[in-house]
């Protein structure tokens, strides 16, 4: 993977899928973050993230410059290790319009460097925002199979 483009977001690693957080400044990305860094997520970038084209994924990785620094507003940069590059399975959406009690379903997607991902409006409220937001990863995101079993269901039907 080379080249890529740069995404106003942040980025972090659960369970090998990528969830994008985007908002504008102060829409608590970076809090919810270090909340679901808390639950063991891994960082991949806190306000920015570099997205590639990768067969039929959009595979996230740390972005030049601030790999590896998370803001902890009020207090300063903190440095955490990086979480490998993972396929992107969904974007939470923070500070918009008031979201919907209950998401429409399938949720509508956009489509970046021609790859469908989808995009759920959501707002971390005060309860349990790194619950729902592993949540809404796993009822809405991207699933993906892993390049072994692929590897291993391929080489089952090989005579």
């Amino acid at each position: 993977m080379s080249g890529g483009l740069v995404m106003q977001a942040g980025a972090l690693a659960i369970g090998g899928r990528a969830l994008l957080i985007e908002g504008p400044p102060g829409s608590g990305k970076s809090s919810l973050a270090l909340a679901l860094l808390g639950r063991g997520a891994g960082l991949i970038g806190d306000d920015a993230v570099t997205l590639a084209r990768e067969a039929e994924c959009l595979i996230a990785s740390p972005p030049p410059n601030i790999a590896g620094l998370i803001e902890v507003r009020g207090v300063g940069l903190a440095r955490l290790p990086l979480a490998p590059p993972a396929p992107v399975a969904l974007i939470l959406t923070l500070g918009g319009p008031a979201p919907s009690r209950l998401p429409e379903t399938p949720l509508p997607t956009r489509s970046i460097a021609g790859v469908a991902v989808p995009v759920l409006a959501f707002d971390p409220g005060t309860i349990a925002p790194a619950e729902r937001a592993e949540w809404a990863l796993q009822l809405h995101g991207l699933v993906f199979k892993p390049a072994f079993l692929e590897e291993h269901e391929a080489a089952e039907e090989r005579p």
